[in-house]
């Protein structure tokens, strides 16, 4: 099992930056594959960013260049800077966890490939 907390969630203006942190315990985390994924209203929950083993990456188009994923493996710990924001980028946003495939490429940002979740944190982004 692994239990996912996630934090840093808040209401920012648009062009502000938030870093939000996903807090991780339980079985092996180095091993493991994180995402950061987002829901807002009405909207399926979709991929934003991933992180591989040996730090490779992965972002959604619309994040591309202003959203960083990385791991701090010391305080098991993923986090998401973003920069830039707009206000499309309002949403629940939640981290997940998964065991990692051989390989890199876009299967990160896909809910179905992740077993483990947090429970959100809310990030309102204003005009």
């Amino acid at each position: 099992q692994v239990q996912l907390v996630e934090s840093g969630g808040g209401s920012v203006q648009a062009g502000g930056s938030l870093r939000l942190s996903c807090a991780t315990s339980g079985r092996t985390y180095d091993s493991a594959c994180m995402g950061w994924f987002r829901q807002a209203p009405g909207k399926e929950r979709e991929g934003v960013a991933a992180i591989y083993g040996g730090g490779m990456t992965y972002y959604a188009d619309s994040v591309k260049g202003r959203f960083t994923i990385s791991k701090d493996n010391a305080k098991n710990t993923v986090r998401l800077q973003m920069n830039s924001l707009k206000p499309e980028d309002t949403a629940m946003y939640y981290c997940a966890a998964t065991h990692c495939r051989p390989f890199g490429g876009s299967w990160g940002l896909y809910r179905s490939n992740y077993e483990y979740w947090g429970q959100g944190t809310q990030v309102t982004v204003s005009s």
